[in-house]
């Protein structure tokens, strides 16, 4: 008998992550659950009152936004080719350590990126106003134009599900304060439009972060896909950043609300500051710390699960699990015993060999993030002499719409529902099927593609 046999209960992937209030109202204005609209204005009021006295980055005056834009951009890029050279002459990665730190960091934005573009949601109400064509090209092209390979939550949930690293387990509530935000502003578009607008300005501009984000995970094995895709759109010549600026002047006012609209578009702008960005949540990443807090998680399921045929440190494995905060104790136990061997191969290790490969003991037990904090943790300073070749962005071929897809229920439904509505109509009906919840569903991708046929012949 082994000494570490499979677990028989879930997974950690399965293990809820405690709900905090972020999380609890992420999860209702996704659902858009009864009583969601008072609950986002409510959770907007607050959000906006803790940015009030913030500074502002924006120009004094809106009609220097554009030119605001393109020294930013300028200065990104400047800043991108010092650190290509940077790399070119032998320096490490600034962000990732290693596979696993990747990983991690598309997990805990996950919520946001699963979201994308919901501050926009709201606004196609006014797709007869031409003033609103850029905003409303903006959500079209994050919606893919309502086709999957293009449709940026298809894509980022392929990313995440590609690597098995799709679950929610270990996120904090911090994590859902962004997704959260976007959300609440796509409910409450008629009463926040210059927030929206500002926070859209702010959101669309080309960070640093994004560029060397693709090229690490490139190296890493890890498809950039979704980020290179953002930094071609988000580009200030004639990308989302660059339609951005043309909102803000397209829709101030001309009379005397034009302060007051202004300073509330540098509010929105100012919403982008709140909750933990890309490089805070890269920077709270602590391998050991992950290490520990995954096998703690997993250690409830697993610690009536293992016989009783070796022990470490006069304890079985069952006694090692049966109260929380043993665990690093635990790994230092299998350290000394020479199960584990840091800093080494990780195949030289037996406990890597009881989770990896298709006949071990504990086979399917962790999910791929899993094993590869595993993996990392194990290999420490060892590299490996099989360099990883650079993953070049991919295009979702297989999420074609021309591909053969079997019947879809929620698309039939729709389009029976659509069949004798005069094209206005139809307008109306396709609008909920093209909310963050919807959009990157078969019938939300219909929806999305026939909203931008009937746009198009009733302009």
């Amino acid at each position: 008998m082994t000494l570490l046999t499979a677990l028989s209960g879930q997974p950690a992937s399965m293990t809820p992550s405690a709900h905090g209030p972020y999380q609890e109202l992420y999860q209702q204005l996704y659902g858009e659950t009864h009583g969601c609209e008072e609950a986002a204005r409510n959770f907007l009021q607050a959000q906006l009152a803790q940015v009030r006295e913030a500074p502002s980055e924006l120009p004094e005056m809106p009609e220097q936004l554009p030119a605001w834009i393109e020294q930013r951009c300028a200065d990104v890029a400047q800043a991108y080719a010092d650190y290509l050279e940077q790399r070119q002459q032998g320096r490490p990665r600034r962000y990732f350590q290693n596979k696993a730190h990747a990983l991690y960091f598309l997990q805990r934005v996950g919520p946001t990126k699963q979201v994308d573009g919901a501050w926009l949601n709201g606004l196609l109400r006014y797709w007869q106003d031409p003033r609103f064509d850029g905003l409303l090209t903006t959500y079209l092209e994050e919606l893919g134009d309502g086709e999957a390979a293009q449709n940026h939550v298809v894509i980022y949930r392929k990313l995440l599900s590609e690597h098995d690293a799709d679950s929610e387990a270990g996120l904090d509530d911090d994590h859902y304060l962004q997704g959260a935000l976007q959300l609440a502003l796509g409910l409450c578009a008629e009463e926040f439009l210059p927030e929206i607008i500002g926070f859209n300005l702010g959101y669309e501009q080309l960070p640093l972060h994004l560029l060397i984000t693709s090229y690490e995970l490139s190296e890493l094995g890890i498809d950039p896909y979704y980020f290179t895709l953002h930094v071609t759109i988000d580009n200030a010549s004639s990308g989302h950043a660059c339609k951005a600026a043309q909102s803000v002047l397209s829709l101030l006012p001309l009379g005397e609300g034009r302060a007051d609209f202004y300073r509330r578009v540098a509010q929105g702008y100012r919403l982008n500051d709140l909750g933990p960005g890309t490089t805070a949540v890269i920077k709270q990443f602590n391998l050991q710390d992950e290490v520990v807090a995954m096998l703690e998680r997993k250690r409830t399921f697993g610690q009536h699960m293992h016989s009783d045929y070796c022990r470490f440190e006069g304890r079985t494995v069952n006694q090692w699990l049966a109260k929380p905060g043993q665990i690093g104790d635990f790994l230092k136990a299998l350290e000394d015993k020479g199960w584990i061997k840091r800093n080494q191969d990780p195949a030289e290790s037996r406990f890597w060999q009881l989770i990896e490969g298709a006949g071990a003991a504990m086979f399917g037990v962790f999910s791929g993030y899993e094993k590869q904090l595993m993996h990392d943790w194990i290999a420490g300073d060892w590299i490996s002499s099989q360099r990883v070749p650079p993953v070049r962005p991919g295009r979702g071929s297989r999420f074609s719409r021309e591909q053969h897809r079997p019947a879809d229920p929620d698309t039939q439904a729709l389009v029976d529902s659509l069949w004798q509505l005069p094209d206005e109509q139809q307008l109306g009906s396709l609008i909920p099927w093209m909310s963050a919840r919807r959009h990157c569903t078969p019938a939300g991708l219909y929806a999305t593609r026939r909203f931008i046929q009937l746009r198009a012949r009733l302009r």
